[in-house]
């Protein structure tokens, strides 16, 4: 067995009983490592040592159950670990910038810290190849874009380390974006009837930031002074579709962990050289979408 396949062994453990008293000699036992080699190895493969781990992990799973009206907040801070209202909050806000009645009163889009799945990080696959794991199928392609498409939207500018998908837990602010744009959408003219929609990621103007634009299809080069524009120049692209098992998990969960076999691991073992922005690209943003796609063009 290959040392990510006994951590990962772990975070499948920690992943079913985060309700549950976890230690690390238990989980040292089931890597079969000392305690010692299994911290540093833990910390070294998922970026964040092991106590740290399962408290963002239990984090996630607590503010899916905030969502749950009937949930006593006392009850999922018990539930999760956390031996009092108190240490929840503080914690919760922390993480997230908010409180947990905050955040029950006024639910946001999370960036939480997603279980990961060691096994992308050492998978290399043929192009038109899918890979298959859990909660996720990616497959990788070549495709040559013959004429330019425009989309129309809106554009914000953001804190890298708030790029969803860089490992940092918070508030994810592309997601007002979106929220924003399908609110005026219908008050588009140009826009392809269930034309695809798109979201960009580019460099932005000050240092430590970075630029975002979503928006839908046009049907020509149109503009409008309240919104942004982004032309999808023709050329030769490297495309990883990808599905999730909801609209939910594939804009999270199964985007962070794509978006990471792309750039991390395939493009770099492929020594492939692209432009610096990256596409998602999705029929649309309705609940029914399980599966969408990262578009980069080869410089």
């Amino acid at each position: 067995m290959h040392a990510w396949e006994q951590i990962q062994l772990t975070l499948d453990y920690i992943e079913n009983h985060l309700t549950q008293d976890i230690k690390i000699e238990e989980l040292s036992q089931i890597a079969s490592l000392s305690q010692f080699y299994y911290q540093r190895l833990f910390s070294r493969l998922v970026k964040r040592p092991v106590n740290e781990y399962i408290k963002l992990r239990r984090l996630a799973k607590a503010s899916d159950a905030l969502l749950v009206r009937n949930n006593r907040i006392l009850d999922i801070a018990l539930d999760f670990g956390f031996t009092s209202h108190e240490l929840f909050t503080r914690n919760f806000k922390n993480v997230y910038g908010m409180t947990p009645e905050e955040y029950r009163t006024h639910p946001v889009r999370l960036n939480n810290f997603c279980k990961p799945q060691l096994l992308l990080n050492y998978t290399l696959v043929d192009e038109n190849v899918p890979l298959i794991t859990e909660g996720i199928v990616i497959e990788i392609s070549r495709r040559t874009l013959t004429s330019s498409e425009t989309f129309i939207g809106l554009t914000t500018e953001e804190p890298i380390e708030q790029i969803p998908g860089n490992g940092e837990p918070g508030i994810d602010g592309l997601s007002k974006l979106w929220d924003d744009f399908h609110d005026r959408k219908s008050s588009i003219d140009g826009l392809i009837e269930n034309g695809d929609e798109l979201g960009v990621a580019f460099g932005g103007t000050k240092p430590g930031y970075y630029r975002y634009f979503g928006g839908a299809q046009a049907s020509g080069n149109v503009s409008f002074k309240e919104f942004s524009t982004w032309e999808l120049e023709k050329g030769e692209y490297i495309i990883c579709s990808f599905e999730g098992e909801n609209f939910e998990q594939l804009v999270t969960d199964a985007l962070y962990k794509a978006q990471r076999y792309l750039f991390e691991m395939w493009l770099v073992k492929h020594k492939i050289i692209y432009k610096p922005f990256a596409v998602e690209r999705y029929a649309n943003h309705t609940p029914e979408t399980t599966c969408m796609e990262i578009w980069v063009m080869l410089e």
